[in-house]
């Protein structure tokens, strides 16, 4: 169960990172946003919501079916925050997520955007 747990860590922490260079690595593979889109607005939408994440949820049955101690707070909170003395609670801190977030993805959408937006204006000049 802990190994399993321990997946479930390592998944999590993809679909984070995942989620927040999507918009960039779409740049280059531009299929990738099939996967992206859903992926960055169903992070939102537990986020906005408020609700637990089902990763971190699914992370701690496994490590109580293990025998391992649950921790508290949320998956970035152990694993980034809590290490870094950071409190994810924080407004500065949850200021500092959202705007991260917002921002890489804003990027890499805003060049996709510009790219398309060219490509027609091409289209229509010829």
């Amino acid at each position: 169960m802990l190994l399993l747990a321990a997946a479930v860590a390592v998944l999590h922490a993809a679909a984070v990172l995942f989620m927040l260079t999507g918009a960039l690595l779409g740049l280059r593979w531009p299929r990738l946003l099939l996967a992206h889109a859903p992926v960055a607005l169903a992070i939102l939408a537990v986020n906005v919501a408020g609700a637990d994440c089902p990763l971190t949820d699914l992370e701690l049955a496994l490590r109580d079916a293990g025998g391992a101690a649950p921790y508290t707070g949320g998956f970035l909170d152990h694993y980034l925050f809590g290490p870094l003395g950071l409190d994810a609670e924080a407004p500065g801190t949850q200021l500092g997520v959202y705007a991260t977030a917002f921002g890489l993805n804003a990027v890499g959408y805003g060049r996709l955007a510009g790219r398309a937006h060219r490509r027609r204006a091409g289209v229509r000049a010829a």
